[in-house]
């Protein structure tokens, strides 16, 4: 039973190509979106708090700011509606999911960026 879980999900499920990102980076996610019989592209541009889960069942969740309170989204990486993913910023973090950022205020709120 496992193998083909694993067959179906190498197989069946179609793979996109993302660019390789992170903890405290700045992406923006253009995913679709379907209003009764039309569709749009919407944008959601965000600093990524954690990656977790693994193959069909990975995840990121992305967090902005809207005015003066925080929102936070919950991505599947393969998700059909996703169309790209860019990549605004490399941040600097020493942790993989950065819990504390939701708490910080003003220039604490500031990721450093990554020295290439």
């Amino acid at each position: 039973m496992a193998d083909l879980m694993k067959f179906v999900q190498t197989e069946l499920v179609a793979k996109k190509d993302f660019p390789v990102f992170g903890a405290g980076d700045t992406i923006t996610v253009f995913y679709e979106i379907k209003e009764g019989e039309k569709t749009r592209t919407q944008f959601f541009k965000g600093v990524v708090i954690q990656r977790r889960g693994s193959g069909n069942t990975e995840t990121f969740t992305i967090r902005k700011m809207s005015g003066a309170i925080g929102v936070e989204r919950i991505f599947p990486v393969n998700l059909p509606a996703l169309q790209k993913i860019e990549i605004n910023k490399k941040g600097a973090v020493r942790r993989a999911r950065i819990f504390y950022f939701r708490e910080l205020t003003g220039k604490k709120a500031k990721i450093k960026d990554k020295r290439r």
